[in-house]
């Protein structure tokens, strides 16, 4: 019997039931079947089964009402109680094939079956264990919740659903991977997504079968339409609050289960330079914060190569005294420049890959202590130059304020083929560079949205949505949402009629 390919029906048989799900988890020795007598006179055999670390207080709360109902109906009267649920437990869901009742318990729900019952009931529980609400650690903000998302998406949707407390909340719920049955969420809120976009999401994310999804990153590559691209085409976030400030701008995000990080689509290049703190501080204090972080990113992306075009082919374009500063503190190094900002850049990218990989502090102590003496020991033994310690320490804090991590690798990985081209060709191969990354970048899509809104491609009525891009309006003048917004529904802020 293989039920991922046909459905069983759940015969009266408590024999039959007991063998096939024997049979189906053979060999798993964490499935717990237990047989008990219910009934006014307690003849009549049932059994209860769950996977055993799932059996909480809630399920045992629930499996014992249920029993002291039915250990006072008479014995003729029983699958009746059962299939009609007379006991008015809404907790417990009637299931009819044997395929629901083993995705039930592998879910980490329990399972009832009754002797001449043709069906099985099931009781929830929290299901597996799993990490509480704590605060996300990659996204930190100066104003704003603290909480994060955790690995269930059950507790996900409700974080979402606890800020935006409104019926037109709706979450849509599949399993995808042939093997691991991966909960999967579209949230979004009725009136304000496009319903082709909540197609066209579900269809992307159900497009291809695998054996097992075990995080949204996985969902993510398959669903991305320019696999090729650096850059992400899917905004990912670990906050709750910035989920559903997504949710009330017409976007859709997408929960998987075990994955602490959530995907809100579609998205654009603004969305991954915003904070959620943007839009609880005052205007002129969150456009500041917006322009440093695109100074940065474009810094991020640019300096290195910038650097080599300048002192390898046009010196001329410097100062004197600062031609002659970088020419002194270039005396004695045996490298081409080209080399020695290579090998530098190189060095601080292992350092911070070292840094992320080991534990809590020591990871930091790592990336601090270890580039302090590394920059130091290098200058001093005269195998890099102090300018090109300055100019990759720099370029690492300008890659650091990009708030995203995933587009700011984009920049990291660009950097180099950048560094590569000003190395062969100065200025003219930076900006032949530039020009490659501005053109990939305003030809990408993400759901039909141009990954440049709203400079390039910008569709008709999208004026607003300069508003909220490098400098945000004060928020009373921010009263329409995005353009891939409900066009019925983009007015989102006015003042109240007297």
């Amino acid at each position: 019997m293989n039920l991922n390919e046909q459905k069983y029906p759940i015969t009266a048989s408590l024999e039959k039931s007991e063998r096939m799900i024997r049979k189906e988890f053979f060999h798993c020795d964490d499935l717990k079947v237990r047989q008990f007598y219910i009934g006014v006179e307690q003849k009549i055999p049932c059994l209860i089964c769950y996977i055993e670390v799932n059996v909480g207080n809630d399920m045992i709360n629930v499996f014992g009402r249920l029993v002291t109902y039915l250990q006072h109906v008479p014995e003729e009267e029983l699958a009746n109680a059962l299939k009609e649920n007379t006991f008015g437990l809404s907790d417990t869901t009637p299931l009819l094939y044997m395929e629901e009742a083993v995705r039930g318990i592998l879910i980490g729900d329990a399972v009832l079956f009754m002797e001449g019952f043709a069906g099985a009931l099931k009781i929830p529980d929290k299901g597996y264990p799993k990490m509480g609400v704590s605060e996300s650690d990659t996204e930190k903000v100066v104003r704003g919740s603290n909480e994060g998302f955790t690995e269930s998406e059950k507790a996900n949707t409700a974080l979402i659903r606890r800020r935006i407390r409104n019926t037109k909340l709706k979450v849509k719920e599949f399993q995808v991977g042939v093997r691991s049955y991966t909960n999967v969420a579209i949230v979004y809120i009725d009136d304000l997504a496009s319903p082709e976009l909540v197609a066209e999401i579900k269809r992307r994310l159900t497009e291809y079968e695998i054996d097992g999804v075990l995080d949204s990153g996985v969902m993510e590559q398959l669903a991305e339409e320019v696999w090729y691209s650096p850059f992400p085409q899917f905004q990912s976030t670990r906050r709750p609050d910035r989920a559903a400030m997504s949710v009330l701008e017409g976007k859709v995000v997408v929960l998987v289960d075990n994955s602490p990080v959530a995907l809100i689509l579609p998205t654009d290049v603004n969305s991954f330079l915003r904070t959620t703190d943007d839009y609880y501080n005052r205007f002129y204090m969150a456009s500041f914060a917006r322009i440093i972080r695109y100074v940065a990113a474009f810094f991020s992306l640019t300096l290195p190569g910038l650097y080599l075009a300048v002192t390898n082919f046009h010196t001329q374009i410097l100062p004197t005294p600062l031609l002659l500063s970088f020419w002194e503190s270039r005396a004695g190094v045996p490298f081409p420049a080209a080399l020695e900002v290579l090998l530098m850049e190189l060095s601080f990218e292992l350092l911070r890959e070292a840094g992320v990989r080991l534990p809590g502090t020591m990871g930091n102590t790592i990336g601090i202590v270890g580039g302090l003496i590394i920059g130091q020991a290098a200058v001093e033994a005269n195998l890099v130059s102090p300018i090109v310690v300055i100019l990759v320490a720099f370029t690492a804090l300008c890659s650091f304020a990009i708030p995203n991590e995933e587009f700011a690798f984009s920049f990291r990985i660009l950097k180099f083929v950048i560094l590569g081209l000003s190395a062969w060709l100065g200025f003219f191969g930076f900006l032949i560079g530039i020009y490659g990354v501005l053109v990939h970048m305003a030809s990408l899509k993400s759901f039909n949205i141009p990954y440049l809104t709203p400079y390039v491609g910008t569709p008709k009525g999208a004026k607003d949505d300069e508003k909220d891009a490098v400098i945000r309006y004060p928020l009373r003048m921010l009263r329409k949402r995005p353009i891939y917004a409900n066009p019925q529904e983009r007015t989102k802020l006015k003042k109240r009629e007297q």
